[in-house]
């Protein structure tokens, strides 16, 4: 089994494969277990620390129909597509966000039409498909109203591969994912950068800003149960996606309040007291657009699972936290 991650050297990229080295298999058409043989990892840097001969890496840029010619063949039977430009930079350059995207997704897809492979395609949604007036619990009948050039984008992907995939061109799925965190590492230009930040700056000694009120609400996932989520989609049968291809991830509901009450409980009053509050509308304007619960019936129905609250959430990060700076 040949698979191929594009964002492999991103947060979850990275995981995503560990995931996959360890697990060593994953369901093919069939619904039968095979072994996982190689893992072409795309990005547009190489991806560095991951030492296995099942890995091979490529740098480049995803939008090329080279770089895809090459990166998939007809021995690729799936396709984790992670890749994506974050919603604060895709809303500042809509030329980039749409060429990765939406460009590239299309491109991907094609590849896969071209080769008659139908291959196992799993993609990274977002919550920002929706916007407008929402209910204080969105089912999944919702119909999508994207507020951003991000959540635009995304939701032309959904609808490009749900149409792909009754096409029978490929074999899709597109998990629409919460905010996740605790993100490591440095922020990045999304409008939920603050989530993680809030929480992993403090913990790590340093002060942070938070550009939202106390009472906002968000939609919120760890990255292990990202990643848990991430392989379960893709073994699920597709004989089980009755009620689409695009599934709403299940999550945690909580407000930013919540979140700091979390960090002071288990980090004390001194880690939580270095998060500040310092408004900024264009932040906001974006984040409130986004619905802070889901019913996500259906993707519970289908196994996927989401974490027991956020005080585990910290705890986990903390530890991983702890694990690498040792």
């Amino acid at each position: 089994m040949k698979i191929v991650v594009t964002g492999a050297a991103g947060f979850l990229g990275r995981r995503l494969i560990r995931a996959l080295l360890a697990r060593g298999e994953l369901s093919g058409p069939t619904g039968q277990s095979h072994r996982i043989e190689k893992i072409s990892a795309f990005d547009v840097v190489p991806l560095e620390g991951i030492d296995d001969p099942r890995v091979e890496s490529f740098a480049g840029d995803i939008a090329d129909p080279g770089q895809i010619e090459r990166l998939i063949d007809a021995h690729t039977t799936s396709v984790f597509h992670l890749a994506a430009i974050v919603s604060g930079q895709a809303e500042q350059d809509f030329d980039l966000g749409m060429r990765i995207n939406f460009d590239a997704t299309r491109a991907l897809l094609e590849r896969i039409r071209a080769l008659g492979t139908q291959a196992r395609f799993v993609m990274t949604s977002s919550v920002a498909v929706f916007g407008g007036a929402l209910p204080s619990t969105v089912p999944d009948t919702h119909v999508w109203s994207p507020q951003s050039s991000y959540g635009t984008e995304k939701a032309l992907a959904d609808l490009l591969l749900a149409d792909y995939s009754r096409r029978g061109f490929v074999d899709g799925r597109s998990l629409r994912m919460p905010t996740i965190v605790v993100r490591p590492g440095k922020p990045n230009r999304a409008a939920s950068s603050f989530a993680s930040g809030i929480i992993r700056e403090p913990v790590n000694g340093v002060d942070a800003v938070c550009p939202v009120a106390p009472e906002t609400l968000l939609w919120l996932m760890s990255p292990a149960r990202a990643i848990d989520n991430l392989l379960h989609g893709h073994d699920v049968p597709k004989d089980k996606l009755t009620f689409g291809r695009v599934i709403n991830m299940p999550g945690l509901s909580v407000t930013v309040e919540e979140m700091l009450a979390s960090l002071r409980h288990i980090a004390g009053e001194e880690v939580a007291g270095r998060v500040r509050f310092e408004r900024d509308p264009a932040i906001e304007r974006i984040v409130n657009s986004w619905p802070g619960n889901f019913s996500a019936d259906y993707a519970r129905a289908l196994g996927f699972t989401f974490d027991a609250d956020f005080d585990s959430v910290v705890h986990a990060f903390i530890e991983d936290n702890a694990a690498l700076a040792r």
